[in-house]
């Protein structure tokens, strides 16, 4: 096993308060020492780089270019150190924040509606919901677990398939009433196809399930979420292609209109997706459990 080379721990937590502080006298009394037994610290810093991380003039003190690199190192481990410490502390009470990255109209649409029921049953559990679809960082988020559109290939965590995707053509009830309704394929030719922007190519995936010519389509709108796909549709800017489970909803109300009985499986799915080092946590497993039940009973009542 490789041994780490690193200088003391201790002369680092003195380096990174005596920056903090710009002070060898306030840095001593946040750390309960004497001045000369903080400087001495900093110095067998110094003498392990072979580098001065100070200018010293006078009864001043200013970080070099070095000593200011750092102590920007060593200040964002020791936050992460910190937060990875809080959070172990309240796992260990058997609370804590769960924090879920989430696709803003899967969240919007599915999950805010039922998560009451995991805070009922978990109510020492803190829910912190962000919404993003970008490529998948947990260091840059900060999320424990995430719920993802793909493939099930995300590097360095653990991908669980939740619920396949069957799309849907919906359109607003204005359409049917009007001069150009929809009774056959060819006809939406007729009007303009809204396109999810990070989807373009869920139409031609449908044309080519359906054996649709789409040479003849016209392009309307071009949105980046669903919710704003599913907004436009009703409102009657054109026809959209969407997943049955968001717009079921709007289809039992009257609001959207599902002109085409056929249903086609999206490529993809939607994967429950927790880095390897979050798999273990107590609410990350909770969670995990709850969501799976949850979305097999979604599945039965539809």
């Amino acid at each position: 096993m490789r041994r780490r080379t690193l200088p003391s721990l201790n002369a680092l937590r003195t380096f990174e308060v005596v920056a903090r502080m710009n002070s060898f006298t306030k840095a001593a009394a946040e750390l309960n020492v004497t001045q000369g037994a903080a400087s001495r610290m900093v110095r067998s810093l110094e003498e392990f780089f072979d580098m001065p991380l100070f200018h010293r003039r006078s009864r001043q003190i200013e970080l070099t270019d070095e000593g200011r690199y750092l102590a920007e190192l060593v200040t964002d481990a020791l936050n992460q150190l910190e937060a990875g410490t809080a959070e172990l502390l309240e796992t260990r009470a058997g609370s804590g924040t769960l924090s879920i990255g989430m696709l803003p109209t899967f969240g919007t649409c599915w999950l805010i509606p039922r998560l009451s029921s995991f805070q009922q049953a978990h109510p020492e559990i803190t829910v912190n919901l962000r919404t993003s679809d970008g490529p998948l960082d947990f260091a840059r988020e900060k999320v424990d677990v995430a719920v993802r559109f793909g493939y099930g290939n995300w590097p360095d965590a653990i991908a669980e398939p939740i619920m396949s995707e069957e799309l849907v053509v919906v359109c607003s009830p204005r359409i049917m009433d009007g001069p150009y309704p929809l009774t056959d394929y060819s006809d939406l030719a007729r009007h303009k196809l809204i396109i999810h922007s990070t989807r373009p190519e869920a139409w031609e995936h449908w044309f080519l399930a359906t054996g649709t010519d789409s040479s003849a389509m016209q392009w309307g709108l071009r949105l980046e979420h669903f919710f704003m796909v599913l907004q436009a549709a009703i409102s009657g800017l054109g026809v959209a292609l969407l997943p049955t489970f968001l717009v079921r909803n709007d289809i039992r109300a009257g609001n959207l209109h599902a002109p085409f009985p056929i249903r086609v499986d999206s490529p993809g799915g939607y994967y429950l997706v927790t880095p390897h080092a979050k798999q273990d946590l107590r609410r990350v497993k909770l969670f995990r459990r709850w969501l799976i039940e949850h979305v097999t009973s979604s599945i039965e009542a539809a």
